[in-house]
């Protein structure tokens, strides 16, 4: 009797169960959730959870089941490399790489512990990067995604201290909206290598801040250490950290434990040969951006730049924005509510963005500095993670699943209007003149093989022409021109030019023509051409440009090695500035 009122019970249970299923699937709502004697949930979280019916949204909530298992994250971020890698290399067929990213692999061709215009973290990584992979396009091309998903590693680090299932995801695909992580990551420079920097410093130094604990401390001041070798503008990031510690309630417990001051040498240790560098090099970049970035006589235009920087921010947040607004439409109230009371963690990640972005504005203009709104997107991950880990309701996977399937289809989307992005720019030429960079350098390489038996062994000029010729040369000379001196036309050594030299420059541009014509009135033998470069995309011809080569034959016999670009000795000189094509007026800061 017993046996059989148990299995009475059971049965009346499951069918309770299934009742409710039913009428969950009629008449949804959320927190609701049943229970069986048997220990099972039937209903996790209501809507939030259940399957749904619609074939082709069964992978997406499959995969984000996988979230806390451990493989869904890793498989978001191949997918986003091996798609957006993908655009990049067919987008760009017709094209050399950014002038920024053959700066970078140029300036990290040799290891050192500092150039005249940037830190050496970019130089470092391509350095690393081209000792396993080929010195091409591709190469690169996916060395920028592959920063840039580890960028959103880092990030997940940071938001699973905080949320745990489908939130860890939403916050990564709302980043991908932005344009930073695609569009600016491709061009590897100082910038986008914080991408990643960032929010790895940011994670140490909450766990930090949280636990105390010696190996937190040194690792938040080692990463502090790598973001200002990325780049002096991270020092804004580093004064959010001293912000956010001595502002935030528990700041007490925190500063009289060793934590910040181990951090403190810890960061300082990791920045000591970089230091040491500077004080030998009469602080070359600190000079270089100080120069070049400081010093405007209106201060109306610093004002206007800052408020520029404050008003850029906020737009590169109007899609995700909108998105999550959307999401959670059916609990904004509660959602004010939430970011009233955020956690303490929440907060201290809070403390820091505003430092960051409320800082450099006021700098700015204390100084009269430019401020482009995009020295910061590697900081915009701070709002997206307190956005979403400050709600304390659930968010409805049906909502969850349209964001991933949105993304997705925008990637492939992407991917599949690549080619007539491709074909656009092989007839409407890109303003740095990327479209010329590859045939410009194998025709020197010809021409200069024409007078001499020997590689090239160094290139100057138009920096954006001399980058691509020592990147895409079979020769590989140097990029021969330092960067202390990229505001002057000065002329290279009789030595440099003894041992072999050449120099690139576009027709139209009277600067680098005058500096050539200065460059002939020396007693050395020049060799002087002109030639035409057409861009080819498929077969088919698209902008053409004229091109005027200088070249100095070696005139010793046994040439030595020409000296390393970063030497603060080398006396040899270039362009002064990257000369934009088709737009003088305007800096390339598109793709």
């Amino acid at each position: 009797m017993p046996a059989q009122h148990a299995a009475t019970k059971e049965w009346l249970a499951l069918g309770q169960t299934q009742f409710y299923i039913i009428l969950q699937d009629v008449i949804p709502w959320d927190g609701f959730s049943v229970t069986s004697d048997l220990g099972t949930s039937a209903l996790q979280r209501g809507p939030a959870q259940r399957r749904s019916p619609v074939a082709w949204r069964r992978p997406f909530e499959a995969w984000l089941d996988g979230i806390e298992q451990g493989w869904a994250i890793p498989v978001l971020l191949v997918a986003f490399v091996a798609i957006w890698t993908a655009f990049f290399v067919i987008a760009y067929l017709g094209a050399g790489l950014h002038p920024d990213v053959l700066e970078a692999w140029s300036v990290g061709r040799f290891f050192e512990w500092g150039n005249a215009k940037h830190p050496p973290l970019m130089g470092w990584v391509a350095f690393l990067w081209s000792l396993v992979f080929p010195i091409t396009d591709w190469s690169f091309q996916l060395l920028a995604m592959v920063n840039a998903a580890v960028a959103l590693w880092a990030v997940d680090l940071t938001t699973r201290r905080f949320v745990r299932g489908d939130k860890r995801v939403i916050v990564l695909l709302l980043l991908t909206m932005l344009p930073a992580y695609q569009f600016h990551a491709q061009r590897f420079n100082a910038n986008s290598v914080l991408l990643a920097v960032w929010p790895l410093a940011t994670y140490c130094f909450l766990r930090s801040f949280e636990t105390r604990a010696f190996g937190w401390a040194v690792a938040a001041g080692l990463c502090a250490a790598l973001a200002m070798l990325g780049k002096y503008y991270s020092i804004v990031l580093i004064i959010g950290f001293v912000v956010a510690a001595i502002v935030h309630p528990q700041r007490r417990a925190y500063f009289a434990s060793p934590a910040p001051w181990v951090s403190t040498l810890a960061g300082f240790a990791g920045l000591g040969p970089h230091l040491y560098w500077l004080a030998t090099h009469e602080l070359a970049p600190i000079t270089y951006a100080m120069s070049g970035h400081t010093g405007h006589d209106d201060l109306l235009i610093a004002i206007q730049d800052s408020g520029k920087f404050l008003i850029g921010i906020l737009a590169y947040f109007i899609i995700p924005t909108v998105t999550w607004l959307l999401m959670i439409r059916a609990n904004l109230r509660e959602f004010a509510r939430d970011l009233r009371k955020i956690e303490p963690g929440l907060l201290l990640l809070l403390l820091i963005f505003m430092t960051t972005v409320l800082l450099p504005a006021a700098v700015a203009v204390t100084i009269n500095a430019d401020l482009p709104a995009l020295w910061n997107l590697q900081g915009l991950f701070f709002v997206v993670i307190i956005a979403v880990a400050a709600t304390t309701f659930a968010v409805d996977r049906f909502d969850t699943v349209n964001l991933a399937a949105i993304v997705l289809a925008f990637s492939l989307v992407a991917v599949a209007a690549a080619p007539f992005h491709a074909i656009y720019r092989n007839t409407h030429g890109f303003k740095e003149g990327r479209n010329f960079y590859r045939p410009a350098a194998f025709e020197l390489t010809r021409r200069w093989h024409e007078v001499s038996d020997t590689p090239l062994p160094a290139v100057s000029g138009d920096d954006s022409l001399a980058f691509a010729a020592a990147f895409y040369s079979p020769d590989r000379p140097i990029y021969a021109r330092p960067f202390r001196y990229q505001n002057a036309w000065g002329m290279p050594r009789q030595v440099t030019l003894n041992k072999g030299w050449a120099a690139l420059c576009f027709a139209d541009d009277r600067d680098c023509i005058d500096w050539m014509h200065r460059l002939e009135a020396r007693p050395t033998r020049f060799v002087r051409s002109e030639f035409v470069v057409t861009s080819q995309l498929w077969g088919e011809k698209g902008v053409s440009a004229t091109i005027v080569a200088l070249i100095t034959p070696p005139r010793d016999p046994s040439p030595g090695p020409v000296r390393l670009p970063g030497s603060e000795r080398i006396e040899d000189f270039s362009a002064n500035r990257r000369h934009i094509r088709f737009r003088p007026e305007a800096r390339s800061d598109t793709p």
